[in-house]
Parts: structure tokens; C-alpha cells; sequence
């Protein structure tokens, strides 16, 4: 049995500017009590072709952490656009956010992420250098992607 069970992520700002950080409500439960810290992060993927353009947005060290139902939000900034391919500023990408327990992760939340020109001219005639201003983020907040592994706790 999990010693932490995430119970709840809710999506916070969105859809907003591509530039805004990242916020995540995040509740969970912990089941019994945990000798150490709880590593979460979040990674914002930056190309469907490749995981070297990945990036860790923020990670964060929670505890101690007391038994019973836990809440934060985690805000995280937005990625880095000069470390993104040009082709894949816009459309579909993901963010992930993970949490580790003596360095294993043991939870991972995945997002779908929908990146597109706030305007229906700039949609349809995109310009041949980004715009990044004008890119707004939305994250499909009502599909996640849950995986859990299995992990020695203690």
C-alpha cells in the first residue's frame, strides 16, 4: 500500500500567458508517517521529439510531512520559449508533475497542454518569428494522466 496518495490537483490560472507560472493545487493524503521529505516537481515538455528539450520548472522538498490529508499549491515559472524548437512553441505538448520519495518516484500527473495565438487573425496567418507574448497556455485540466509505481518507502 502507497504511503502518500495524491487526491487532488487542481489547475489554477488557466488558460493564461504563456509567460504566467504554472499553478497547482495539490492535495494528498498520507497514510502513515514518513521518515523523510516528499520531492515534487514539475517538468514542462518541451518537444514531442525529444526529451533534451525538458524542462524542470521548479522542485520542491515538502516535510515533514503529517499523516493524515495535506494541501499546497506549487507554482512553478513558465519555461523558457529560447530553449523550446521554434515548431513546437505552438500546438499540443504535456506537463508532468512527479513526486519522489528517497529519490523514487512513486506518482507522476500528466497534463496535455494546448499552446495557440490569443487572436483568430494570428491563428490563421501565424507570424514567421513567435510571438511570445501573444501565445496563451491551456491545460487540459480534465484529463489528466495519472501513472503510479510501486516503491520501497522505508
Amino acid at each position: 500500500m502507497a504511503r502518500v496518495d495524491v487526491l487532488n490537483v487542481t489547475v489554477l490560472d488557466n488558460p493564461s500567458p504563456f509567460t504566467n507560472p504554472f499553478q497547482f493545487e495539490i492535495v494528498f493524503q498520507c497514510n502513515q508517517q514518513l521518515q523523510d521529505d516528499l520531492e515534487w516537481k514539475v517538468t514542462y515538455v518541451g518537444s514531442t521529439e525529444s526529451d533534451t528539450h525538458d524542462q524542470v520548472l521548479d522542485s520542491v522538498l515538502v516535510g515533514p510531512v503529517p499523516v493524515g490529508v495535506n494541501k499546497f499549491v506549487f507554482q512553478a515559472d513558465a519555461p523558457d520559449p529560447k530553449r523550446i524548437p521554434q515548431e513546437d512553441l505552438l500546438g499540443v505538448t504535456a506537463v508532468l508533475i512527479t513526486c519522489s520519495y528517497r529519490e523514487q518516484e512513486f506518482v507522476r500527473v500528466g497534463y496535455f497542454v494546448s499552446n495557440s495565438y490569443d487572436t483568430e487573425e494570428l491563428r490563421e496567418e501565424p507570424p514567421s518569428q513567435p510571438m511570445i507574448d501573444r501565445i496563451v497556455r491551456s491545460v487540459m485540466a480534465d484529463k489528466p494522466r495519472v501513472t503510479r509505481f510501486v516503491i520501497e518507502w522505508d
